[in-house]
């Protein structure tokens, strides 16, 4: 769990980090006005392709905790069908 919550907060603040640099960006180009909505595209996409690069590392250890706890439920299905079938 404390894997996704690292994971999701850095997500967050990637984010809000890409809509501050977009919306500055914005500001000094047109005069200090800014369309929200662009920016909360831009922020959205620019976020999106940093986080593939700057949060490998989070992704692959929320990765092998998923599979680890995905493994561990499947072999406690596998040993109660085990005693389920010997009964």
């Amino acid at each position: 769990m404390r894997e996704f919550v690292v994971y999701t907060v850095m997500r967050i603040l990637l984010f809000a980090a890409s809509f501050g640099i977009v919306v500055g960006v914005m500001a000094l180009l047109f005069d200090g006005r800014y369309h929200l909505f662009w920016a909360i595209v831009l922020a959205f996409l620019i976020s999106g392709v940093a986080s593939f690069f700057v949060l490998d590392r989070q992704r692959e250890e929320f990765a092998r905790r998923v599979e680890s706890r995905a493994a561990k439920a499947s072999k406690a299905f596998e040993e109660r069908k085990a005693r389920e079938d010997e009964d």
